[in-house]
């Protein structure tokens, strides 16, 4: 597999699954009054969510991706499980799926 579809995968797993993490979270935050909930998972899928919009780039430029597909990636970043989508639809061959 292509290192850089390798990277990619790992951001969009890591992305999705702090994703889910904020929103419990986030839960947690509105139904028990603990504002501190958010902290580190927060700044955590902040981190991710840069590190899988960087690691997106190689896609286009080095594997020359459509350019379309850029709206796909955001869209996917800013919806629950979305990234698990992408990561699932557009990244695993015939053989992994």
């Amino acid at each position: 597999m292509d290192p850089i579809i390798k990277r990619f995968r790992t951001f969009c797993i890591a992305e999705g699954i702090s994703w889910v993490l904020l929103i419990a979270a986030m839960v947690v935050k509105y139904s028990m009054g603990i504002p501190s909930a958010v902290r580190w998972p927060g700044m955590l899928h902040g981190f991710l969510f840069v590190g899988y919009l960087i690691t997106a780039v190689p896609l286009f430029t080095k594997l020359k991706w459509p350019t379309e597909r850029i709206y796909g990636l955001l869209l996917a970043g800013f919806l629950p499980f979305g990234t698990f989508v992408i990561e699932r639809k557009w990244l695993r061959g015939p053989a992994e799926a």
